[in-house]
Parts: structure tokens; sequence; C-alpha cells
């Protein structure tokens, strides 16, 4: 099954600000119906020559000190130095760590989503909408086994900041249009914020600190996956 007329989603870093300031507590979940959705992201003006060179300065800055030394134990003045940029640009262009984590996400997040929309199946259009449902799970599991850091400080920001975050978006619509089609009788929006749940950065982390390791996670999520579409 195609997707016509359907654009990537970008990922935008949560809200800053005082918790009065923000939006209320809790996943502020939005119900829009999957066909209605609109996921362009809104134009933006032309960014200059010197701006784009700082920008992708900062961003393989802070991917190789996140690759060498983990997310968590690297500052925002140790990025700020080793791009050579003044600690209020890199503030100013990103805001906070976890808008840094969200634009080095962005081109994880788009080549996922080109690869649903234009790639091969059984990821991508033309093949049966059930087996589309299954090889979503297998590519995000693998862009999660290989980011988990990053999505947790994305998606952990502020509170409900993982439904807020547009790629979020495009996973659910994504989910619901094949539901609709794989398993008519189901509640296909419902069903498809309940499996995107155990894809939770947060219990991801949680799981892998405990017991359990990926190839059992991944496993037994897919297992799930298949009963809850009839296979």
């Amino acid at each position: 099954m195609g997707v016509p007329g359907r654009k990537l989603r970008r990922r935008r870093p949560a809200p800053t600000g005082t918790p009065t300031e923000r939006e209320p507590r809790g996943p502020q979940v939005q119900h829009v119906p999957p066909d209605s959705c609109p996921l362009a992201a809104p134009e933006t003006a032309p960014e200059r020559s010197d701006a784009a060179r700082n920008r992708l300065r900062i961003l393989a800055a802070a991917q190789a000190l996140f690759d060498r030394h983990g997310v968590e134990s690297v500052s925002m003045d140790r990025i700020a130095a080793e791009a050579g940029v003044g600690k209020g640009t890199l503030f100013r262009r990103f805001g906070s760590k976890a808008g840094l984590a969200a634009a080095l996400l962005d081109t994880q997040d788009s080549r996922l989503q080109e690869r649903i929309l234009f790639g091969p199946p059984p990821l991508g259009p033309d093949a049966p909408a059930a087996d589309r449902v299954v090889a979503f799970f297998d590519a995000y599991l693998d862009l999660l086994d290989d980011n988990l850091e990053l999505l947790r400080l994305s998606e952990t920001a502020a509170p409900g900041a993982r439904y807020r975050i547009g790629s979020y978006g495009f996973w659910r619509v994504h989910l619901t249009l094949l539901l609709r089609e794989a398993c008519p009788d189901l509640d296909a929006d419902c069903t498809a914020h309940l499996l995107l749940a155990p894809l939770d950065s947060d219990l991801q982390h949680a799981l892998r600190q405990g017991q359990f390791r990926p190839e059992r996670i991944r496993s037994t999520l897919l297992t799930l996956v298949n009963r809850v579409i009839g296979r």
C-alpha cells in the first residue's frame, strides 16, 4: 500500500520554560484523523551559508563527542569548544542539549521515513499491509538500538515530549493506515498508539538496564505485533 501525498515529518525539540509556561503535564496525544493529519514541516527561511557551516560543525562535534563519551557525559560547553563556536551560538541555534539531540535524530528519522515512503518492500510500498507493519517495527528497533540515548534525551526533555515530536505523528499515521487495511475490525488509531508504546525510549532503557537483552526485546515485541494483526 502506498501513501500518496505524505511528506516527511521532522523531529522537533520539546518546549522549554517553566512548568507553568509549558503545556499541561502528561502525554498530549492528538486524535487527528490520519488521512487529514498534516505531516509537512512548516516552511522556513533559507539558511545563511555561515549559519549552515556552524550548524554542521556543531552537529559533527556533538556526534563525535557523544560517540566517544556517551550522551549524558558531554556538556554543552564541551560541544561548543569542540565545534569552535561560542556557547551563545550553540544555545541560540539549538536551545538545549535536547534540541541538539533532536537535530541529530532528524537525519535518522528522515532516512527511515524515506524508506517507508519510497523504499523497497516489505518496509516500503507494494507489500501486504501486515508485512509492512512488522517491517516497520523491525526497522524502528534498529534505529532505537543505534540511537537510544539520543532518543531518551529528546523524548524525556519535558512531560509528554515524545507525543509532541513530529516524527511520532508520522509513525502513528503510518501504522494507522496500515492497520486499517490489514485489520479492518480493529480500532486502528488507538491500536497504533498502543503498539508504539513499547518503543518508548525510557522504557527500552529500563528494560536493557535489567535482564532483557535487545535480541529478546525485539523477538518478544515482534511476536506481540504479529499476534495483534492476527498472524
